[in-house]
């Protein structure tokens, strides 16, 4: 009697921390793989294809396809894209990789839903 009472509650339990530890997994992914074309844009020369592979680099080393998230190249005030082949020393920029939870989550209880965006995002210097 008791264990069917605390049996349906520890599972929700267990499948809520398997969904949200999965969640954080991913947007620090998503972090590193930013941190990574932020890297890849600030040294002169830099083009917006070193920071797409840069980003496309670290997400296959942690098993994402391509296809599953997106890399946004913007100003420091994230209000325009950017061209870091052009951007001036001392400038920021801000590299964005966002990835739809529907696309790359494990949802066992669907308690964060499918729609939710995840984002990582960083902004570095460029230099001169």
């Amino acid at each position: 009697m008791d264990a069917a009472l605390v049996f349906p509650v520890l599972l929700v339990l267990t499948f809520g921390s398997v969904e949200f530890g999965h969640f954080f997994y991913v947007k620090h992914t998503l972090q590193g793989a930013a941190r990574e074309g932020a890297r890849a844009a600030i040294p002169p020369g830099a083009t917006n294809t070193d920071v797409t592979n840069a980003v496309n680099a670290a997400m296959s080393a942690a098993g994402f396809n391509t296809s599953k998230f997106t890399v946004h190249i913007r100003n420091a005030a994230d209000t325009a894209n950017a061209d870091v082949s052009t951007v001036t020393a001392g400038t920021g920029v801000l590299v964005k990789v966002n990835a739809s939870w529907g696309t790359v989550g494990v949802r066992p209880l669907g308690v964060i839903g499918s729609t939710k965006t995840v984002v990582g995002q960083t902004v570095m210097r460029k230099e001169g």
